[in-house]
Formats: structure tokens, C-alpha cells, sequence
């Protein structure tokens, strides 16, 4: 059976990657399983090197990114059903407050091939001094 599929699935072909294309269906081997396509986060690193010099944001940026990489967002409103307290700015940016507001992480979500770009991670005071439309 052939069901929609998420956008961010890609056949990539090992001989021929110029041929890669992204797929519209998936297979679905037997009733009642699919392969569930999540969001797709970039970069983990940035998160990893902002916990290292704050320890105390480590948990809730993990939470934070085990949350975001199980979402299914097709829209902004599906980010703020999920995230009460997102803002979002220009350019598809969505500004996420950590750790009861001490830090903030700026991403740019792409909800057709469901993507979120890590734009920005910091404390609420360098959150202030960048603008988080252009990060």
C-alpha cells in the first residue's frame, strides 16, 4: 500500500546521486505499520557547544530537541499548539524560550521538506543584541 509521504524523505541512489529524488509516497509493508518521517534538526552541534559552557541548560535544550525532532509542524500554528510561548519573526524564524525564559534558540523552519535550521542558541542578554530575522 502506498500512503503520502513526508517531503523530507529522499530515495537517494548510490550509483547515480544525481538521480536522488525526493519521494511522494512510502510503502507501508503491512497494515498498521509506516515509517514515520520526523523533523529533521540541523545542527545538534550548535546546542552540544552552547550546553558545554552552561551546564544548567543542558537538560531542557535536550528535551527541547527530542520534542522538536518527534513534531510533526506543517504550519506555524502547529508550532504554537505545541509551544505556547514560540514568537515567531521574519523569514520563517521561530524564537523558543528555554530554561523558563534564562536562554533562547532562534530556528528557521522549513515546513515543507521538514527541517528546522539551529540559527541561534544564547542567554536572553545576547538574544537582545541579535536580530533574530536575519541570524
Amino acid at each position: 500500500m502506498l500512503l503520502p509521504c513526508s517531503p523530507a524523505l529522499q530515495a537517494y541512489n548510490l550509483e547515480q546521486p544525481e538521480k536522488s529524488t525526493w519521494l511522494k509516497h512510502c510503502f507501508v509493508p503491512a497494515k498498521g505499520l509506516a515509517y514515520n518521517v520526523l523533523m529533521r534538526i540541523i545542527a545538534k552541534k550548535t546546542l552540544r557547544e552552547f550546553w558545554e559552557k552552561h551546564a544548567d541548560a543542558q537538560q531542557a535544550l535536550q528535551s527541547w530537541h527530542t520534542d522538536v525532532q518527534q513534531a510533526d509542524w506543517k504550519s506555524p500554528a502547529d508550532v504554537k499548539n505545541a509551544y505556547r510561548n514560540v514568537s515567531f519573526v521574519a523569514n520563517n524564524r521561530a524564537v523558543f524560550n528555554i530554561k523558563g525564559n534564562k536562554y533562547r534558540v532562534i530556528v528557521a523552519i522549513h515546513y515543507e521538506y521538514s527541517i528546522v535550521y539551529i540559527r541561534f542558541v544564547g542567554t536572553h542578554a545576547e538574544y537582545d543584541a541579535v536580530d533574530a530575522a536575519s541570524v
